[in-house]
């Protein structure tokens, strides 16, 4: 005797999503293969004649058929590999991480090769953590502030300006090109 064929029902939204896998430009091949055997199968065709439309096996329309009589669209979805699993702790992930802004005594910066020693990973992984956290301790940024005594004074005069320029007066502002940094200065300030 053969078995029953599975008889599957779809509500309005979940054709209409189905039919948007099935056409979708940025959905995966997958997910658009998936959503193909299932629509077939909603039209009410037999396992095998699907199979022999999208030229596949058997056993994947059924998979997928059950799936989606079981879980609806979101049983669709590909699940999570039986891969390598993440090895690193997380502990030492956030101390990679939290450690590259503080360099090692004696040093300005750590560098790749310098943190692996000291997390006890290899180079690649620091490289790996550093680049998906955008970590980038060659690149310091700096903010320089004068050591004139009278530094406070005259930097709330100048902003005084900006703020509540004199009546009839002309507020310029001369700044240093892009190209060139001014290291030492030729003239005394005028503040």
């Amino acid at each position: 005797m053969a078995r029953p064929i599975l008889q599957l029902q779809a509500t309005d939204e979940e054709l209409v999503e189905l039919g948007r896998m099935a056409r979708g430009t940025k959905v995966s091949v997958g997910d658009r293969f998936r959503a193909k055997i299932i629509l077939l199968r909603l039209e009410g065709k037999a396992e095998t004649e699907v199979a022999r439309t999208l030229r596949c096996s058997m056993g994947a329309v059924c998979k997928w058929s059950k799936r989606f009589d079981a879980y609806g669209i979101a049983g669709l979805t590909e699940a999570p590999g039986r891969g390598r699993k993440a090895r690193l702790p997380a502990e030492r992930i956030s101390l990679i991480v939290e450690r590259a802004t503080r360099p090692p005594q004696g040093r300005t910066r750590w560098s790749v090769r310098s943190m692996a020693r000291e997390a006890r990973v290899s180079k690649s992984t620091v490289q790996r953590i550093w680049s998906h956290n955008e970590i980038k301790p060659h690149r310091l940024e700096t903010f320089k502030i004068s050591n004139d005594p009278n530094f406070e004074e005259k930097f709330w005069d100048v902003i005084g300006l900006y703020i509540d320029p004199p009546e009839r007066a002309l507020v310029l502002c001369c700044d240093e090109k892009s190209q060139c940094q001014a290291l030492e200065r030729t003239q005394c300030p005028f503040l």
